[in-house]
């Protein structure tokens, strides 16, 4: 019990005087060390602060230089979408100039199968393979060629047209995203220390897996660019080989259609000439007619008129047959009686005989007569086929296209509204 209540053990003063001097020193080690601490610290803060304001006024001046980067690429997408719809517009213009040339070659070539069709109605040797025919066929060849040729150069127009607006999108959509970004770029840059509505981010310096590199930025972009102006040269190649086409479609079937014009006049002067000469003819037989008729008449008459004096030699020599006995004699009456009676007979068999060969040449004169009617009525048919059925349709429909075919062609573009079509 008497060890509870045990005295603590006493130092002794040289023991004291340590501890004294220990904390002394440990106090003194302990001041120095925060005072150490409190130096590193402020300059830590100046540093850092320093550092913070650098980086910061670095930041700011890349978000600077980024908006600028932006900008300069807005400026270049932009004039390339202004470029590429421009260029779009005319080319849509151009499709127009080719559907209306197109729809323009369809009436000329209906006339010239219908000229075709019409010729099948000659009759006769007139139903000839002739230089008509085969310039209206070339005719039609030819306005099926250009057809075919236009067909294929609007489907051409139209899928540049594809083209073009698919590199529009494009541009647009490139735009759009700089617009975007170019307008958060300018608030990231107007924010400051002070600026109220900032706040603390949760993973917001995480890189996300769809952020691209700076180059491929660039490229991407660049891309866009060189696609709008490949098809903007694209797009001005197949104008003027639109130009072309058209002028060289035109130039053709204007010429075509001159030589078909030229061929229809020949023959139909050709025509007009032999009718012409198959009328004297048959005026010529007609006349000759007429003479053979009376010919005819003239020969008839004159068998007629041998009747009389045969039949008075006949009743002379049947009389002198009942003289009696002895005066029975071959005398010179009787000898001439005879005679008279013989001439007169092969007489009217001649005369005969060239009445058969008259009625004979007046059969043949008016075969002659119903051929050259016949064949003049061929003539006719013909002339008024390729006169009143084929050239006034030809002059009446096609006389005022081919001179605006030349139309096709147009003058140096000036603007939008140019347009050179059928009115």
């Amino acid at each position: 019990m008497s060890r509870l209540f045990q005295a603590p053990p006493k130092f002794h003063p040289s023991e004291w005087h340590v501890a004294n001097k220990m904390q002394c020193a440990s106090t003194e080690s302990q001041k120095s060390s925060s005072e150490r601490m409190i130096a590193e610290s402020q300059r830590l803060v100046d540093e850092i602060e320093k550092t913070t304001q650098k980086t910061q006024s670095d930041v700011n001046k890349k978000i600077e230089q980024r908006l600028e980067e932006i900008k300069f690429w807005r400026q270049e997408l932009d004039n390339k979408l202004e470029q590429i719809i421009h260029e779009t517009e005319v080319l849509l213009t151009f499709k127009t100039r080719l559907e209306k040339a197109l729809e323009s070659c369809k009436e000329p070539l209906v006339i010239a199968q219908k000229c075709l069709l019409n010729r099948q109605s000659r009759v006769g040797i007139d139903l000839v393979h002739d230089e008509v025919e085969q310039e209206l066929v070339k005719e039609v060849e030819v306005l099926q060629g250009v057809i075919a040729l236009l067909e294929r150069t609007l489907e051409q127009t139209i899928e540049q047209i594809r083209l073009n607006r698919s590199a529009k999108y494009n541009l647009e959509k490139d735009l759009k995203d700089k617009f975007t970004a170019s307008k958060i770029d300018s608030y990231c840059a107007s924010l400051t220390n002070n600026t109220p509505d900032v706040r603390y981010a949760d993973n917001a310096v995480k890189i996300e897996g769809n952020f691209i590199s700076p180059e491929d930025w660039t490229d991407f972009s660049n891309i866009n660019v060189e696609k709008a102006d490949k098809q903007r040269n694209n797009s001005l190649s197949l104008r003027a080989m639109i130009d072309s086409i058209l002028s060289q479609t035109a130039n053709d079937m204007h010429k075509q259609y001159e030589m078909v014009n030229v061929a229809f006049r020949n023959r139909v002067k050709e025509v007009r000439d032999a009718k012409h000469k198959l009328e004297i003819l048959l005026a010529s037989v007609m006349d000759e007619t007429a003479l053979q008729e009376k010919n005819i008449a003239a020969l008839k008459k004159a068998i007629a008129d041998k009747e009389g004096p045969v039949k008075v030699a006949q009743t002379r020599l049947e009389a002198r047959n009942h003289r009696p006995n002895v005066e029975l004699c071959y005398d010179t009456v009787q000898y001439k009686l005879i005679s008279e009676v013989q001439e007169i007979t092969n007489n009217i068999q001649r005369l005969k005989d060239t009445l058969a060969q008259a009625e004979t040449e007046l059969k043949g004169l008016s075969r002659r007569q119903l051929s050259l009617e016949e064949e003049i009525q061929v003539k006719a048919n013909t002339l008024y086929i390729d006169e009143v059925l084929c050239m006034q349709m030809r002059e009446s429909a096609l006389a005022g296209k081919m001179g605006k075919w030349e139309g096709w062609v147009e003058a140096p573009w000036v603007g939008l509204a140019k347009v050179c079509f059928f009115s």
